[in-house]
């Protein structure tokens, strides 16, 4: 018998597969594949009676145009460190001028629209 961690990782991929599938408003049948994952195999899945192999999510996952990752994450998406380091990073700087200077900086700035953006 498998141990209570597999059993409740395996219930909750089943679960998220369901969401996946209501939310988008398909059927079991939809994603089931002839031969390879019929139908009757993707119930007992999602109902936890059998255990899912890694190449059935796969296959599932392909069905939906979702990675695994993003099945096990749902409704959240896996984003890699890396991938999320090369975001860009939004950046605000004050600098306190007087009239005279403030006006040069706008104009360098924006050019000859200044006026029209302080206006808006």
């Amino acid at each position: 018998m498998k141990n209570f961690d597999e059993m409740e990782y395996q219930k909750r991929i089943a679960q998220n597969i369901r969401k996946i599938l209501s939310d988008r408003g398909l059927t079991q049948s939809s994603i089931a594949v002839e031969k390879i994952l019929p139908e009757g195999k993707l119930s007992k899945i999602l109902n936890c009676e059998q255990m899912m192999k890694v190449e059935e999510l796969s296959i599932i996952a392909s069905k939906l145009s979702l990675r695994d990752i993003d099945i096990l994450t749902y409704p959240d998406v896996y984003v890699a460190r890396e991938q999320a380091r090369e975001d860009p990073v939004e950046a605000v700087l004050q600098i306190k001028l007087k009239k005279d200077k403030k006006d040069q900086v706008l104009k360098l700035v924006f050019g000859d629209n200044d006026i029209e953006i302080l206006n808006k």
